[in-house]
């Protein structure tokens, strides 16, 4: 793996004071007196589960989660994937060695996930949500008590939204806002194949965002159509890519200048995460 060419310490963030669930309008479902999965030993580290996504198609869920997952590898963080695109899977394809392709919505599915979060020598479980599955997969989180679980301090919640440029990905926000009282909730605009977004008014942005108490906001920088293409056509990590390696880990012929976009790019993201604490929020003993 290359690590990336600077690393910036920045302090962490100040904790935000996110609404009760009692102010939302959610209304209480049977869940709530769900059995929750056997805490972890006392001292150590709390479980995390990022979840990636949004219920708008063609926003780049998948490269936000890739990029995660080699921004963790980087700083020596192991991790787990769940790509929950069946039944072929997307993310699968590029960490298929830690990667496993589920439903979020089947309880067996779930048990894979959730009942493993102690268990599991990864401490951070990363949640590929598919495409219009964002809001199923934290109702049924919900239902089976994850959300009591976060709030009772046994595990860490951070929600990664990928908005796209129009209204209708802001739509989504108050659908979710029950969800995320507990959460770790960061706004990702991904700029990686060239979008565009609008700018919101005062307005705007007080209507859609009332009910929800962000953590941040994440820019993912553009990246070379031609770079990014060449990647996908590799099937491997940004990072192995970068390393000259094809998706066996041999070594490979890839352009110079093409490795060099993507190492630039990914390290410009890797300042995003860490701009925003992700870090600290991750690994307990930065704090």
């Amino acid at each position: 793996m290359v690590k990336k060419p600077v690393k910036i310490t920045r302090e962490a963030p100040a904790k935000r004071h996110a609404p009760s669930r009692a102010q939302t309008a959610k209304t209480p479902v049977a869940a709530q007196t769900a059995k929750t999965p056997v805490a972890a030993p006392k001292g150590a580290a709390r479980p995390a589960v990022i979840v990636v996504g949004a219920d708008k198609g063609g926003v780049g869920k998948t490269t936000i989660a890739r990029a995660i997952l080699d921004f963790l590898s980087l700083n020596d963080i192991h991790a787990r994937a769940f790509d929950t695109e069946t039944p072929r899977g997307t993310l699968h394809r590029f960490h298929p060695d830690h990667t496993m392709i589920v439903d979020l919505t089947e309880p067996a599915d779930q048990m894979k996930i959730i009942d493993t979060l102690n268990s599991s020598q990864a401490k951070v479980s990363v949640i590929d949500v598919r495409a219009g599955g964002l809001s199923p997969a934290l109702q049924a989180l919900d239902e089976i008590g994850f959300f009591d679980a976060v709030k009772g301090g046994e595990f860490r919640f951070i929600l990664l939204h990928v908005i796209g440029p129009s209204i209708s990905s802001l739509e989504e926000i108050a659908e979710i806002a029950p969800y995320v009282a507990e959460a770790n909730y960061f706004m990702v605009k991904n700029h990686v194949n060239d979008t565009t977004f609008f700018e919101w008014d005062p307005q705007t942005h007080a209507k859609y965002f009332e009910d929800v108490v962000t953590s941040g906001e994440i820019t993912i920088p553009k990246l070379s159509e031609l770079a990014y293409e060449q990647v996908e056509l590799c099937g491997a990590p940004f990072s192995t890519f970068v390393a000259n390696q094809d998706a066996q880990g041999r070594a490979a012929e890839h352009s110079f200048v093409l490795r060099g976009y993507v190492r630039t790019w990914l390290a410009r993201v890797a300042d995003e995460f860490e701009r925003v604490g992700l870090l600290e929020l991750l690994d307990e003993k930065r704090r």
